[in-house]
């Protein structure tokens, strides 16, 4: 019979894998060396996957309930483009927002990304830090997809992007506060397991009409080129909170226009015009309905005038003779014709 392993028997323990790690700078040389590369040549690197995920950012993306297909086809292009990314259910519109820091707890994101429809024709985007803060909330405007777009460009999935900044952004505290959420939020963290260790496009986020506008290009590698793949979308910022989906109000925009404000003041101004035509009516039936004040005569207006040569009046004495009438000569003829008709008829 075979002798039974034991597992604390030194023949028979098998030594244990040791984990691969980057070989260091002092290591590398004599390596190198061995290998036949001159002291003065660069040698290749070790792989990038070999690296170690110390940055552990999670985003959570997900919505709420009554959203378009426009805002869902948006929320998946951020999927996409984004591979540390994670997906939930839609949250009930009666639910309050600060569960939304029990979700993220539940699956282990520390960012969050969650879009808020309302009335079906509004959306807003709340940007925050789970579950100390700081938050932002946004009204979305002039939404693009990638599937709406339809641009030339085309980046490899699950790479890294580089994120360009306005200048702007340096200048005012409130927008410092946002460059940071915007770097934890969209950029890929290193050596990620989904991502992929190249970098070939573009976040752009600029400063314009006092709102954010948000881009996405990729970069040629033939003559360095930016061409835009998408999506793309407005952000106009409401308010800055110091918790996370509430809290104190750090900043609020004086800007900011509400839509339905907006939509309001179309309408008066519809209805301004509309009003403004009814009066000119109005004024023309006043007009017309007036008593036409009567304009004395004018003495001077005579001057030119010449008085016509009066003719003598002709009295006629005489009867005048009667003009003779003229007799169709036609019509004893179709009588004639007409009675023969009707004997004709009687005798057939």
């Amino acid at each position: 019979a075979a002798a039974k392993r034991q597992r604390g028997a030194a023949a028979g323990a098998r030594p244990r894998k040791r984990a691969r790690r980057e070989p260091s700078a002092a290591e590398a040389a004599p390596a190198a060396a061995a290998a036949g590369a001159a002291p003065g040549e660069y040698s290749i690197p070790a792989p990038v996957s070999q690296g170690k995920w110390k940055n552990k950012e999670r985003v959570l993306i997900f919505s709420s309930r009554g959203i378009n297909f426009r805002t869902r086809h948006l929320m998946q292009d951020l999927r996409t483009l984004m591979p540390h990314s994670k997906a939930d259910t839609k949250m009930d519109r009666k639910d309050k927002l600060f569960i939304i820091n029990e979700v993220c707890e539940i699956k282990n994101c520390n960012k969050c990304i969650f879009f808020e429809a309302k009335k079906k024709q509004d959306l807003y985007m709340w940007l925050s830090n789970a579950p100390q803060g700081p938050s932002a909330k946004f009204l979305v405007q002039n939404i693009h997809t990638l599937a709406e777009l339809k641009m030339t460009g085309n980046c490899l999935r699950g790479s890294r992007p580089l994120l360009s900044f306005d200048p702007t952004f340096d200048k005012e505290p409130h927008y410092a506060l946002l460059k940071e959420l915007f770097i934890q939020i969209f950029s890929t963290p290193q050596y990620h397991p989904k991502s992929q260790p190249f970098v070939d496009h573009v976040f752009t986020f600029t400063i314009a009409d006092k709102r954010i506008w948000f881009r996405n290009y990729q970069i040629i590698e033939e003559d360095a080129s930016l061409v835009e793949i998408g999506p793309r979308f407005v952000l106009n910022l409401i308010k800055i909170f110091q918790g996370s989906f509430g809290g104190p109000t750090l900043y609020e925009n004086p800007y900011y226009q509400s839509p339905n404000m907006h939509r309001r003041l179309i309408r008066l101004s519809v209805a301004a015009k509309f009003k403004e035509k009814q009066q000119v009516k109005e004024a023309q039936k006043i007009k017309k309905n007036e008593t036409k004040i009567l304009v004395k005569d004018d003495f001077t207006e005579t001057v030119f005038e010449t008085p016509a040569e009066e003719k003598p009046v002709e009295v006629q004495l005489v009867k005048p003779e009667p003009k003779a009438t003229v007799k169709d000569k036609r019509k004893p003829r179709k009588t004639q014709r007409k009675k023969q008709k009707k004997l004709f008829r009687i005798e057939a």
